[in-house]
Formats: C-alpha cells, structure tokens, sequence
C-alpha cells in the first residue's frame, strides 16, 4: 500500500490518478500505515461518509483526547489549534449550526453577487496587465491576487495591508498536509498569533466604525440572543480566507495546466469565449481537484465493506479519486467541459454540513478568470512545464510560465 499510495513522492504527486484507480479496484477501504488513516477511494463511500453523523471533523465535542485514545497537542502549537479549533470548519453540531448560520446572515448570495463587478474588472485588469508583459507566471499575475483581493475586499482588509494574507495563510495551510513537519507547525503557530494579532485590531476599529464589509456584518449578526464570540470571528475571518482562496488559485492553475495538456477541449472554449459553459468550471474542479483529500474522525464504530473502522480511528476521504470514480463518471480520466451537469456530481466543495459556503464565490472568480484569459489572450500557451507545490492535501502549481 506504501508503495502505491506515496504522497511525498515526486511521481505521485504529478499525476496521483493512476494510484487511486489501482486503491479503487483493490477494495473500498484500506489502512495507511505512516499516517494511521484508513484511506476511502469510491465516490459513493466519500460521499455517503461526508454526511454520516458517526463521523466529524472534531471529537473534542464528545471525547477528551484521552477518552479518544489520542495525545493532545504539543502546549507550544496552542496558538494555530485555538485559531483552527474555533473556526465552524473543525466543529460538530451545536456549535457548527450556529456559527454557520450567524456566518450566513453576512455571507448571503446577494454579498456574492453585489461582488460581481469588482471580480470581473479586477480579473480584467490582472490579465490585461499579464498580456501587456508578453506573458509571465500566471499564478502570480492572475491566479493568485484575483481571490486573494476579493476575500480582502469582503472582509474589509485595507489594501495596504492585504500582501500580509497570502505568506499568513501558506504558512498555516501547511499544517493540513499529511503529517507536517516540526519547522511546518512552528511557522503555522507564529502565522496563527500574527494574523490574530491582526484581526483583533481590525475588528475593534469596526466595532467603532462599522462599515459595509463582512467583518461588520460578523459583528453584527445575532440570532435568538447569540452572536459570534471573538475568538469565532477571529477563526470564522481566517478560514474565509484561507477556503476562500486556496482552493480558487489551484483550481485555476490546475485548470489552465489541463486545458494546455488537451488542447481540442481548449479550442472549444476559444471559438466561443463570451459563451462560457458552466459545464466548464465545474469539469475542471472535477478532473483535478484542488483538495484531494479531507480528514474525518470516527467517533462510533462503523463497518465498510466487512471492515470494523474502530472509535478513535481516522479516516482520509480521498476527493482527487472519487472524483474519478469509473462508477460515477463516464471516461473518468477524460476532461469533457460539456460533461453534462447532471453527470457531474463531483464533491470538490464537499458535502454535508461542510459543503463549502463560499462555492459560489470560488465559481464566479474562476469563470472570471476563465473568461478574461480567452478574451483578451487568445493564444495563451504555456512556456515552460509548471513547478508544482510540493503538498499533497491541498494540490496546486507554484508557477505555470505562459506565453500570450
């Protein structure tokens, strides 16, 4: 199994879908040693899992870590398990439904759509400044700032100070990958008290100036006598962030990275540009998903295909393959940006209470993006293979050079 399913290796990491075709036809359920997960492939097990109430993505709502079998974490990494533990991502049921829905009175369908012109102008500005170069890395001219500007924009961070998110966020993303390093969790922890430290300031000036931002609707929103506690607000504003663009920017370069490597499905787009296909967002977050794995512990037994997975045990829903699952979708291994909607039940928002709440959000950025790059840069080529993030868990390219 180690030596099929090898997150560390460079192989592994280019093209991890040949790997999880092999874990699909071998069962529904396999033990990883090195990170003592049970690793679930088939798209009907992930996503019945997602759903399943005997799992959560926390157990401390039931169980102290002894109770759980499990040892607490090291007192110094304090600060990144405060900031990470409070935010609704990592909570179970009473405190996950509340936050959520208090987080939903500011994050509304019509905050996403009041955006819709910023994204499209800031999109048409970063292309047209990557055309106006001949080219460049496109991560860094488009990809990146896009998402990373309209997360800041909706929380209100001052423009000054939004270069300080992106190196904040990497830092503390680095701790969902697969058994992080030592260096790993102490860049998390000083990223965690830095972006504490910030956000407890820009909160108090909003409690004194509210303006029309998210953080001044997270103020206010309040619901049968409760709102948002501090330390909720502070973790509810850094997993917006960090959701909030992580999984735009890789899906993006992903996207781009695929359509160069089938240019029939590239040119199909290029004869109608202004015709978008939202077929074409949803296939491109389906054949190479930007979060290919998401944790889940189990807190009572349950039995998969005659295996006992234990109280206590955890378990790896493994997204990149079961959005390739041959059971689900017709030539898995295919990108078809016409692949119908109704047979394309990917679950790269997840699913569940988790479903992502900024889905709408992550589609109207990269149909933005999309669009501007088949406008304005009509022969957009790539100019050297890309560099790829060495991260498994959250899967992206750290640059894709392209030439216009």
């Amino acid at each position: 199994m180690d030596a099929l399913f090898a997150p560390a290796s460079p192989a592994f990491l280019a093209d991890p879908y040949p790997a999880y075709a092999e874990l699909r036809a071998r069962g529904r359920v396999h033990y990883y040693e090195p990170s003592g997960q049970w690793l679930v492939p088939h798209h009907a097990d992930v996503s019945a899992l997602l759903r399943d109430r005997r799992l959560g993505r926390t157990y401390q709502h039931r169980f102290t870590h002894e109770e759980f079998g499990r040892t607490p974490p090291p007192s110094g990494h304090e600060p990144f398990h405060v900031l990470n533990d409070h935010g609704m991502l990592d909570l179970e049921p009473p405190d996950h439904p509340r936050i959520r829905r208090l987080v939903s009175k500011a994050f509304t369908p019509r905050t996403v759509e009041r955006l819709r012109p910023y994204v499209e102008e800031l999109a048409a500005t970063l292309v047209r400044g990557l055309v106006a170069e001949g080219g460049g890395d496109l991560v860094g001219a488009v990809a990146e700032p896009l998402p990373v500007a309209v997360i800041a924009e909706m929380l209100g961070v001052p423009e000054a100070d939004r270069g300080l998110l992106r190196p904040w966020s990497a830092a503390i993303c680095g701790m969902y990958e697969l058994n992080p390093s030592e260096e790993t969790a102490r860049r998390a922890v000083a990223a965690s008290v830095e972006f504490t430290a910030y956000l407890r300031e820009l909160i108090a000036a909003r409690r004194k100036e509210p303006g029309d931002d998210l953080i001044s609707g997270l103020i206010a929103a309040y619901e049968d006598g409760e709102r948002l506690s501090e330390q909720e607000m502070i973790s509810t504003c850094v997993l917006l962030l960090n959701a909030g663009h992580e999984a735009t920017v890789n899906a993006t370069a992903n996207g781009w990275w695929a359509l160069f490597r089938n240019p029939e499905q590239l040119a199909a787009l290029r004869a109608d540009p202004e015709g978008l296909p939202a077929t074409a967002v949803e296939e491109l977050m389906r054949y190479d998903t930007p979060l290919q794995l998401f944790e889940r512990w189990v807190l009572d037994d349950i039995e998969i295909d005659g295996t006992v997975l234990p109280r206590g045990a955890e378990v790896a829903l493994l997204f990149g393959s079961a959005n390739r699952d041959e059971a689900v979708f017709a030539d898995p291994d295919a990108l078809d940006l016409s692949r119908p909607q109704n047979q394309n039940p990917h679950i790269s928002f997840s699913a569940g209470i988790h479903y992502c709440i900024g889905a709408p959000l992550a589609r109207l950025e990269l149909a933005a993006s999309l669009r501007q790059l088949l406008r304005q840069a009509p022969g957009l080529r790539p100019a050297a293979d890309p560099v790829r993030k060495p991260n498994f868990v959250i899967r992206g390219l750290e640059s894709l050079l392209v030439e216009v």
